[in-house]
């Protein structure tokens, strides 16, 4: 267990990077407003706070960031964890994927003192799951899953005014809840394309497991929300719409105009549930038990094993 000492930021490559108080992970791309953020292996780069003061003590005066590290953490002599170790900071999970790297060419700190730690001492990790981390929180080696965390999203012009009460988007919170997933967010916003991707979008960069939206998935003009998940998702998970129509359809012969989908954001899953409470109970009753393992398995906590 250590503590986190600095967290440094450049808005450009090649430049050193300066100390922030504050910074916001984004998962599966690193931290925000970071340069070497993106959608690879070295998301985020991490340096233990000794190896910098044995750096220092050699005369070198640098400051945090000098060697490009995105996180200074005391209590950690890093590139001595394995590849594949976890590391959890409050809500946010790393997951170290290489030791030190080859330097193609040399940083400034390197064309300042003649040296670098950062292809030695230095590893790089990828998000698991993203959020706020501050100077001073603890860093901490972990085997734990990621908890599970859910959003709900509830598309509806009438709700959003303040017009109709959202029942759907109660009872989903109820049955999650219920059902041991910690609700991290809950929004009502009008039937448009662009809040409704807005929404999803800051929910899965947070790493949130399971992204529910109730509403907007009929055939009136103002339902986008399948247009809206299509937009933001990676790959599609058809058989999770295909299962609540199927069986829905043993309840109403109406399901089957339902053109709800599902698909996978980065680390989460999302899937449009119908506009009315009852449906919504209905549908969470078939698909939510399977659900979980899903989830487990996006986030690399369980293996694809049949049952």
């Amino acid at each position: 267990m250590g503590e986190i000492r600095a967290l440094c930021i450049s808005e450009k490559r090649g430049t050193e990077k300066q100390a922030t108080d504050r910074a916001f992970f984004i998962t599966e791309y690193g931290i925000d407003g970071d340069a070497h953020a993106g959608d690879w292996h070295r998301q985020v780069s991490l340096l233990g706070l000794g190896e910098i003061e044995d750096f220092r003590a050699r005369g070198a005066d640098v400051a945090f960031g000098a060697f490009g590290e995105n996180v200074v953490a005391e209590g950690f002599r890093f590139k001595e964890l394995p590849v594949g170790t976890r590391l959890r900071v409050g809500q946010v999970f790393l997951e170290i994927t290489q030791i030190g790297k080859k330097c193609h060419s040399h940083c400034e700190i390197f064309h300042r003192v003649g040296d670098c730690i950062m292809p030695r001492e230095g590893v790089f990790a990828r998000v698991l799951h993203g959020g706020w981390v501050t100077v001073g929180d603890t860093l901490e080696i972990t085997t734990e899953k990621i908890p599970l965390d859910a959003a709900v999203i509830t598309a509806s012009d009438k709700g959003s005014r303040g017009e109709r009460e959202d029942a759907s988007g109660a009872a989903i919170r109820e049955i999650l809840t219920a059902e041991g997933y910690d609700v991290a967010g809950y929004s009502i916003v009008p039937d448009e394309r662009e809040e409704l991707e807005r929404e999803m979008t800051l929910w899965s960069d947070r790493g949130v497991g399971l992204i529910l939206t109730t509403g907007g998935t009929g055939f009136s003009v103002r339902d986008v929300t399948p247009e809206a998940t299509r937009a933001v998702i990676d790959r599609e998970a058809p058989g999770i719409a295909e299962a609540m129509r199927a069986l829905s359809m043993k309840v109403t012969p109406r399901a089957m105009l339902s053109r709800a989908t599902a698909g996978l954001r980065k680390r989460s899953l999302i899937v449009n549930l119908p506009g009315s409470e009852k449906a919504v109970r209905e549908c969470l009753g078939f698909i939510l038990p399977q659900l979980q393992h899903g989830i487990e398995i996006l986030r690399g906590d369980a293996g694809e094993c049949a049952r």
